[in-house]
């Protein structure tokens, strides 16, 4: 009896391996297929240039010099115009792949193909600033889906990576870490000690996010629409910042916070701005809780915000969705259980995408050109 016993578990266990075995085998030919950015539904071809600027009167507060950054900029493209497609993750920016051995479960940078072109002219005409910021630890080429789908709409789309915030970043052609200090680990707790950290190290964010305005202003002098103030977007912390820049801007034209909880004096002096606060169903960072909300920890700084405020504003939560879903993770490849352990909700990742560029756009155009208000409702406080 124990000798059959044996037998079936050491059956078991080889069939357990040659199908783990050929799971995986089959994820590696998965992998390997090319996918692609999703379309954008803009007039205009969008191209792409990396900077590397340093904010020189301004000291880092993480080392001893000053304040370097590490900026994508997407703008728009005449539809004639041709030449290289962009790398998605080009050399050292290789790093923002998931390492191993959980990396063999999400599909490689080399096979997402980009739409934007490389370092072509910029289209005639002038165009509004939107400077775009990431969540805690990640960093802005993983939100090439919004910033290219903005840049056709027609808007210069300068993506921040915060250095010594972001897991990794690159300058001078060297991968730069994090620091505890930058990239502290309970943001999203419920604590006072937290909150203070996060109220001010947003400070930080919010005068990133604002030297890259104004360098965008410089390098395109002739491209800039200078008689509308630059916007600012952002996911997570990023979102937090946004909100912030905008209020200490005087000429903040819109701000626009995804799925992030509020952090710095905007909590309680709000914004003159028009803003959009999207969240996921999870979080409460629009005043009223997602369908699966844990707790409610966050609902109250975002409705001290919306009363402090005296711009309009417009708060939605997107449907299926978690905290990931608004990054490029809903476009690569992901295989079980990888996906399982990344905060994705149910809807599919492509669509939640579309429905944000959707939400962001429609809330750019009406806050700049007056557009048609967007579809999301007038937020509650």
């Amino acid at each position: 009896m124990r000798r059959r016993v044996r037998t079936g578990v050491v059956f078991l266990l080889l069939v357990v391996l040659v199908g783990g075995a050929g799971y995986v085998g089959w994820v590696l030919v998965q992998r390997s297929e090319p996918v692609s950015l999703p379309e954008t539904t803009g007039s205009f071809q969008v191209g792409r240039r990396t900077y590397e600027w340093t904010d020189t009167p301004r000291r880092d507060p993480f080392v001893d010099g000053p304040r370097r950054l590490a900026v994508w900029l997407w703008y728009p493209v005449a539809k004639e115009t041709t030449g290289r497609r962009v790398q998605y993750a080009p050399g050292e920016w290789n790093g923002l792949h998931l390492k191993a051995p959980i990396s063999v479960f999400q599909g490689p940078f080399d096979t997402l193909q980009d739409r934007a072109l490389d370092r072509v002219a910029v289209a005639p005409g002038r165009f509004p600033v939107v400077v775009l910021m990431p969540g805690m630890g990640l960093s802005a080429p993983m939100y090439a889906a919004l910033a290219e789908d903005l840049a056709s709409h027609g808007y210069l789309v300068a993506g921040v990576t915060p250095t010594y915030s972001a897991n990794l970043t690159v300058l001078g052609g060297q991968t730069v870490e994090s620091k505890p200090d930058a990239n502290p680990p309970n943001l999203g707790d419920s604590t006072e000690g937290a909150r203070q950290v996060g109220d001010h190290l947003v400070g930080t964010w919010a005068a990133d996010a604002r030297f890259a305005a104004g360098m965008v202003a410089k390098e395109l002098p002739n491209s800039v629409e200078s008689t509308v103030g630059a916007s600012y977007v952002g996911h997570s912390f990023g979102g937090a910042a946004s909100l912030e820049a905008c209020r200490l801007d005087s000429r903040c034209a819109a701000a626009v916070d995804l799925d992030g909880i509020q952090f710095g004096d905007v909590v309680t002096k709000g914004v003159k701005a028009p803003i959009m606060l999207l969240g996921a169903d999870d979080s409460c960072i629009t005043s009223v809780c997602g369908p699966d909300a844990k707790d409610d920890h966050d609902r109250d700084r975002a409705l001290s915000l919306l009363k402090a405020s005296t711009g309009a504003s417009w708060c939605a939560t997107v449907p299926g969705t978690r905290h990931f879903n608004f990054t490029d993770y809903g476009t690569y490849y992901l295989a079980y259980p990888l996906r399982t352990f990344l905060p994705l909700g149910s809807v599919a990742p492509r669509h939640a995408l579309t429905v944000t560029n959707g939400y962001v756009n429609a809330f750019l155009s009406h806050a700049i050109y007056k557009t048609a208000a967007p579809g999301a409702p007038v937020c509650k406080s």
